[in-house]
């Protein structure tokens, strides 16, 4: 058993070192799913059992924390630009399976020759609609695959470890052992790893006979469409704090206040919900929480715009009003992100 472990590790630290061209498997040559894993602790912690090399994320232009699991399965992150997904084009990529909640660009994929599939999933786990789906897309469409959710961690590993169980036969502990040694999948999400360490993978009849038409976008509206879309203007306010509040020097024109702004829209549009007066005290204090600390952050910002000042007392507002939508975001997701 170790000598195929570190054959199977050569081979996958090779691909994931330098992503390129590969054939497709097609899903008549896919082994059967190896059995469960019986866990006598966390799935979290199994996924420590075996040893992975010290391998680094693949980086590109638009493409973040990319790995090459195998000859067919890709994980990385969002492709954040038409360029990322011309490179994943090139790299011979023929299907994109996105679990995000936001609805791919399948258009310009699809002029690449490449279709996206859509199966947003939560992060408390997969059930077992997600999981037809997603094998019938490892089994039924032309790889190799490139799998995403937005940062490429959690989401979009669980989904890619599920290729690699239904598509490569790869061993669970491998999978999921890929999942946290180079992924990054947090413990926080143990549901993600239980089910790729002990569900019940749909056999190839299950697949055939399950009805998903492989979408290429799903649209959610709501309280689900406004946490979407504050995920991503949370991380542009972040990357705004990381350059000290300087205008990105790839888009001067998008100032850090504006993007304050659009974050503070967002809080503004979840507390005007009917479906929020739904939610425990908790969640509905830790919303308020952020939106009066982002409308803090707005009027500082503006304040700097308009004077110019850089003072220590700015910095000291900046700092408080970030730290207070940090905060609230943090204690939210601790109890409610599922």
């Amino acid at each position: 058993m170790k000598s195929i472990y570190a054959l199977l590790l050569t081979t996958l630290a090779a691909c994931s070192a330098a992503p390129g061209d590969r054939n497709a498997v097609t899903s008549q040559e896919a082994p059967s799913p190896s059995p469960p894993i019986l866990l006598e602790g966390t799935g979290f912690d199994a996924a420590g059992h075996v040893q992975l090399p010290a391998v680094p994320p693949a980086e590109a232009p638009g493409l973040h924390h990319v790995y090459r699991l195998s000859d067919t399965i890709i994980s990385g992150a969002e492709p954040a630009s038409p360029e990322a997904l011309q490179t994943l084009a090139a790299w011979g990529v023929k299907t994109i399976l996105s679990v995000d909640g936001k609805a791919p660009d399948a258009a310009t994929a699809a002029r690449l020759g490449m279709r996206y599939v859509h199966v947003p999933i939560q992060y408390s786990g997969i059930d077992l609609e997600q999981l037809l789906a997603i094998a019938k897309t490892f089994r039924e469409l032309p790889g190799p695959f490139y799998v995403h959710c937005y940062h490429g961690k959690h989401r979009g590993p669980a989904a890619a470890a599920v290729g690699r169980v239904v598509l490569d036969g790869a061993p669970r502990d491998l999978a999921i052992a890929e999942m946290r040694q180079w992924c990054s999948t947090s413990s926080k999400y143990e549901g993600l790893y239980s089910t790729v360490a002990t569900a019940d993978m749909p056999t190839a009849r299950q697949t055939r006979a399950c009805s998903f038409d492989f979408s290429p976008a799903h649209t959610f509206a709501g309280m689900r469409a406004g946490m979407i879309e504050m995920t991503r203007r949370w991380d542009t306010v972040k990357a705004a704090r990381k350059r000290s509040w300087a205008p990105d020097a790839d888009h001067p024109d998008i100032a850090p206040v504006q993007e304050a702004m659009q974050l503070h829209q967002v809080f503004e549009n979840l507390a005007a919900l009917d479906e929020t007066r739904r939610w425990p005290d908790d969640f509905r204090t830790w919303l308020e929480d952020g939106r009066t600390g982002s409308a803090e952050l707005v009027r500082a910002l503006t304040d700097r715009q308009r004077s110019g000042a850089d003072s220590t007392a700015w910095h000291a507002e900046v700092e408080t009003a970030f730290g207070q939508i940090s905060d609230s975001c943090s204690s939210c997701h601790a109890e409610h992100r599922d």
